[in-house]
């Protein structure tokens, strides 16, 4: 059985993508653990829209050694050195977008006429250090693999002010990078767009596109029961912010989350 920390940090990185999994790695040789849980969130409708979408989300999560399955990250390995030094490979999925309103995918009646991103699996690559066990550098990089939708990238830093066996707070900054097929995928219109939807031609080129910032607090009940509650705000750069689909610069991300883990 994992202990409490290892349960704290399992919850982490289960709801918010990309909370590091140097935090417990330390305590994490030949023990496995499963968790459900059940979570509501608050997000917008897509990044860029002046709109929120609030639903339930059901969680999943299972860790043998550094191998985990979790209903949010993929699947993944999590290898690290004595040093602090990790790789983490990660397979994934991506929803895509719709041009409509709707419950299981982000997208917005705002965007008819824009068309759908198809769903792709995607590969991820993870470079970090945990230079301590209060301090975790990162970088990223995410390629698709069954669509052609660009590459984005991010660097960030974890700031952990607090992590004992009942609690675990996490402050995390990160930039955010993209090549031009990836940022005009999300945020361009092209030709065909323009005519269908109205909206202006926009081409992006490639480069930094915003910031993201969260504070995730998870709290231990008991030794199998956890909660979590996390707040993310993303901030888009005029790289992106001019394009005529993104109705607002920053978007507030809301999710609170109970859980059980056997």
């Amino acid at each position: 059985m994992l202990t409490k920390k290892n349960v704290t940090y399992i919850i982490s990185t289960l709801i918010v993508s990309g909370i590091s999994s140097a935090l417990a790695n330390e305590n994490s040789t030949n023990k496995s653990a499963i968790t459900l849980g059940l979570g509501a969130i608050s997000s917008p409708r897509y990044s860029g829209s002046n709109e929120q979408s609030v639903g339930g989300v059901p969680l999943f999560h299972f860790q043998q050694d550094s191998f985990y399955v979790d209903s949010m990250n993929g699947i993944g390995f999590h290898l690290q050195n004595d040093n602090g030094l990790y790789l983490e490979p990660t397979i994934g999925y991506n929803s895509g977008r719709t041009d409509k309103n709707s419950g299981r995918r982000k997208g917005s009646d705002k965007l008819k006429g824009m068309g759908n991103i198809s769903a792709s699996v995607n590969a991820g690559i993870s470079v970090g250090w945990a230079v301590t066990p209060w301090l975790v550098l990162e970088g990223k990089a995410t390629l698709p693999l069954s669509e052609s939708q660009g590459v984005s990238y991010s660097t960030s830093i974890d700031y952990i002010p607090l992590m004992s066996d009942e609690n675990s707070v996490t402050l995390r900054a990160s930039a955010l990078f993209g090549d031009s097929r990836y940022l005009n995928t999300w945020y361009g219109v092209n030709d065909e767009q323009s005519a269908r939807s109205g909206y202006a031609r926009y081409n992006s080129s490639a480069g930094f596109y915003g910031t993201d910032a969260s504070l995730t607090w998870a709290h231990q009940f008991t030794e199998n029961w956890g909660g979590l509650l996390s707040v993310d705000y993303a901030w888009l750069d005029k790289t992106v912010a001019n394009s005529p689909i993104v109705m607002q610069r920053g978007g507030t991300t809301g999710i609170v989350a109970i859980n059980y883990t056997f």
